[in-house]
């Protein structure tokens, strides 16, 4: 794979580029907007995001899907989940079908429920050429050379190991997972408790509270994902407890940021207008409590996330909530081992 397409140039999408882009891989960098990308191509940096990042020469821009995509040899897909189909559908008449397409985004799409790879394979077919990527990888810290590790998964296991190496760099490890349904469910589910955790620091709270959100939580990704399908051991590795230990304890994490600025009086508008970022959160405690309600499950934490964020219920009251449920066994719901 010698040349490559990232279609988004938010934080991640301008990391995964210049990982790429350090390697040799003559990568394009496709921006909505023009000047973005003339000033990927001319300075070598994105001036909206990352902008301390001197991206590699080997890494240009442009506003155009068609020029984005011709001769790429892989296609990695940076946009917000809520935006991934219509960015399928930017590509419907350009792709080859045979260079293969990453998803970075984590959530399930409103409506529909499907994971990424699904909705990709929903407008384009061909499933067996899509994958995810995901993990604790903060574009910041990644992009810094900062030590990072992320796990990929295929639907076709030669694909996987393939990207794996094409990743790999001596600060980004990457490990293969064939179970592409807990990693792609664990990278939307942890957002939601993500923004859990954030709630719990906007309102003072202390350690103790967090650690037992994200135990908590990770049982409700587990539950999620058991009912999906997925492989119970998925979410003690990168994509399930690597990135919820990440994304609800950093500075950097935007739905551990969005969860306190809701806790102190804010909306999710006024996140995404201060800091030019989509908290995948804010629409994954809906999608994924909708698909918990498909399933008959109980996830009582992104239930009440969700309660906070759309139905206008206060803060303060999701502690009590919580606390008041009748006591159960810790395993309960999980049915790790089959009888």
């Amino acid at each position: 794979m010698r040349s490559a397409a990232v279609i988004g140039a938010g934080s991640w999408g301008t990391a995964v580029a210049s990982i790429l882009g350090g390697k040799g891989v003559r990568t394009a960098l496709w921006a909505r907007s023009a000047e973005v990308a003339e000033a990927i191509t001319t300075e070598h940096r994105n001036p909206r995001y990352l902008r301390e990042l001197t991206l590699p020469e080997a890494v240009w821009g442009t506003a155009d899907v068609e020029e984005a995509l011709d001769g790429a040899d892989v296609i990695i897909v940076a946009t917000p989940s809520q935006a991934v189909r219509s960015a399928a559908e930017a590509m419907a008449g350009v792709w080859n079908g045979r260079a293969p397409i990453v998803s970075l985004a984590k959530g399930l799409e409103r409506g529909s429920l499907l994971r990424m790879t699904e909705v990709l394979a929903d407008v384009l077919g061909h499933r067996e050429m899509f994958a995810a990527l995901s993990g604790p990888n903060h574009a910041e810290e990644v992009s810094a050379g900062i030590p990072s590790a992320t796990v990929i998964s295929a639907y076709d296991p030669a694909l996987g190991v393939a990207l794996r190496d094409l990743f790999m760099t001596r600060t980004f490890r990457a490990y293969t997972n064939p179970d592409i349904v807990g990693v792609e469910l664990a990278g939307a589910a942890k957002n939601v408790i993500a923004v859990a955790a954030g709630m719990s620091d906007g309102l003072g709270y202390g350690d103790n509270t967090k650690a037992t959100l994200m135990t908590r939580g990770l049982a409700e990704m587990s539950r999620l994902g058991r009912a999906e399908g997925a492989n119970p051991l998925t979410y003690m590795g990168l994509a399930g407890m690597g990135d919820l230990i990440a994304t609800c304890t950093s500075r950097h994490s935007r739905n551990r940021g969005l969860g306190e600025r809701i806790a102190r009086g804010g909306t999710v508008a006024d996140f995404e207008q201060e800091t030019g970022m989509v908290a995948e959160g804010a629409v994954s405690c809906m999608t994924v409590d909708e698909l918990a309600t498909r399933y008959g499950l109980e996830l009582p934490i992104a239930h009440q996330v969700r309660l906070i964020v759309h139905d206008g219920v206060a803060v303060s009251s999701a502690a009590g909530a919580l606390m008041g449920r009748d006591a159960t066994d810790e395993l309960h719901g999980m049915d790790l081992i089959d009888s």
